[in-house]
């Protein structure tokens, strides 16, 4: 028999849902988008034809239903990498663990994931309220070190030319990068920029912003602009797609993130309606995912 997983390492809850999620399996559709903002995921579920689960738990809400004949679920994951460990370990156990045996699946199955977020540009030509697709996740906020990880031989290049580059000190972080997935960047390329991301511990300090507090490394940001290696260049920064990107494609998933630019930190700009710049991002990613 397959090595059991014990009840300390899969909390199931009283109703047979993931403990943190509380979903079931059967609760879960294949083709998932992931939102930060527990209230955004009414935002999303509105535009469907119909819903068939809602469940709410601490920061984790989630509506599944159908838009034709199309079923998704959108899942709200909060703020950071520590909740995207919870969410994306979660969402592949409904898949692919069998809670009754408590045993991974022979066959598994692959999500298609979506994040549609918020983030903030460091690069002058991409404007407040533009959408941007991360071709990297990359994560200075460590989750993916506590996993084994081998980056290829251009991500260690890249590795350290973003280290080399940025002054990062190795007691702030060991990066790491990991690609979105092509069978879905292929069908956001128009009306979108494309970038890699950045992945913050932080919203103040690790963002280079002061209130208070100085900062170890006052450069960090005018570095992260002006970076570049072969080409690649750092779009913006936000706090969960290296996350997405790493755990999703350890996992065998289909990964991408989306922003909504809400902010230009190179020009100090804020949107003036970043509820409108959502919903146009929302709208026009359920209309591509439900064509393809």
């Amino acid at each position: 028999m397959a090595n059991r997983i014990a009840e300390s390492e899969l909390i199931i809850n009283d109703r047979g849902g993931a403990y943190h999620l509380d979903l079931r399996p059967d609760e879960l559709a294949l083709d998932v988008i992931t939102v930060g903002d527990p209230e955004r995921v009414g935002e999303v579920s509105k535009h469907f034809d119909s819903v068939e689960v809602t469940r709410h738990h601490r920061e984790f809400v989630t509506h599944t239903g159908y838009i034709g004949k199309k079923r998704f679920s959108v899942v709200s994951t909060g703020i950071g990498t520590d909740n995207i460990d919870i969410v994306f370990n979660e969402l592949d156990a409904l898949i692919n663990i069998d809670f009754e045996s408590r045993t991974i699946n022979p066959q598994l199955k692959q999500l298609n994931i979506v994040r549609i977020g918020t983030s903030g540009s460091l690069q002058r030509e991409i404007p407040v309220d533009s959408f941007l697709v991360s071709t990297h996740g990359l994560g200075i906020d460590n989750l993916l070190n506590f996993y084994q990880y081998n980056p290829t031989e251009d991500e260690k290049a890249l590795l350290q030319a973003f280290i080399t580059q940025t002054g990062l000190s190795a007691k702030s972080a060991g990066p790491y990068v990991t690609p979105c997935s092509d069978s879905l960047a292929k069908h956001f390329q128009d009306g979108f920029h494309h970038g890699i991301t950045v992945t913050c511990p932080g919203f103040y300090g690790p963002q280079g912003r002061v209130l208070r507090l100085p900062l170890s490394n006052p450069d960090f940001i005018d570095n992260l602009t002006h970076f570049n290696h072969d080409g690649h260049r750092i779009s913006n920064f936000e706090m969960e797609t290296a996350g997405i990107y790493g755990l999703g494609t350890l996992l065998g998933h289909n990964v991408l993130s989306l922003n909504a630019i809400m902010a230009n930190r190179i020009v100090g700009e804020f949107s003036k309606d970043s509820a409108k710049t959502m919903e146009s991002l929302i709208v026009k990613t359920l209309g591509i995912l439900t064509s393809i």
